[in-house]
């Protein structure tokens, strides 16, 4: 009867750790499995590269923006690339976007290119945010915001902060013109 029982114990523990593992893509794994590649660029950097100490902010924003640790940054913008490579690029990062852990803020488009927002905790406790732009004919950058205590709300206000900052003395300088 004992064996009986540690058998069915040991069964359960490894159907439980099979089915907790994660079978499928990650952003993680897409960030390490194409940094390398031809047309991608990745950046990890602290908050401090963007230059936002001559930038006016409210309480809420000044909050949000220590709130966030780190920024790891992948972009993909091929300079011998058909749009239809670009496209399914797009094609793998959208469907990676799609896992409902990943909680969505905000969504839209802006002529040929489209951005989404989304993020991993839940919108007072935010363990990971994530900016997805995307252009067809020019390639995409995702960004994760990775931090302490994030609220999904105030690091949403922290866009208009973004818009004043200055990018032209940082290595972010090229990013922000992906978006113009």
């Amino acid at each position: 009867m004992t064996k009986s029982i540690k058998k069915l114990i040991v069964m359960m523990a490894l159907v439980t750790t099979l089915i907790s593992c994660n079978q499928g893509p990650t952003l993680q794994t897409y960030y390490v499995d194409n940094e390398l590649k031809s047309g991608y660029a990745q950046i990890d950097a602290p908050t401090s590269l963007i230059n936002i100490e001559h930038v006016e902010m409210t309480e809420q924003q000044r909050n949000a923006y220590k709130s966030v640790d780190k920024l790891n940054i992948l972009t993909y913008m091929p300079k011998d690339s058909s749009t239809g490579t670009i496209k399914q690029e797009i094609e793998k990062v959208t469907a990676i976007l799609k896992n409902p852990k990943y909680e969505e803020l905000v969504r839209g488009s802006t002529g040929e290119g489209k951005y989404l927002v989304k993020y991993i905790g839940d919108i007072d406790n935010v363990d990971e945010v994530i900016i997805f732009g995307s252009d067809v004919n020019r390639g995409f950058i995702i960004a994760r915001l990775l931090g302490d205590d994030m609220n999904a709300g105030k690091i949403y206000a922290l866009r208009t902060v973004l818009d004043k900052a200055k990018f032209d003395d940082t290595d972010l300088k090229g990013l922000s013109d992906f978006f113009k």
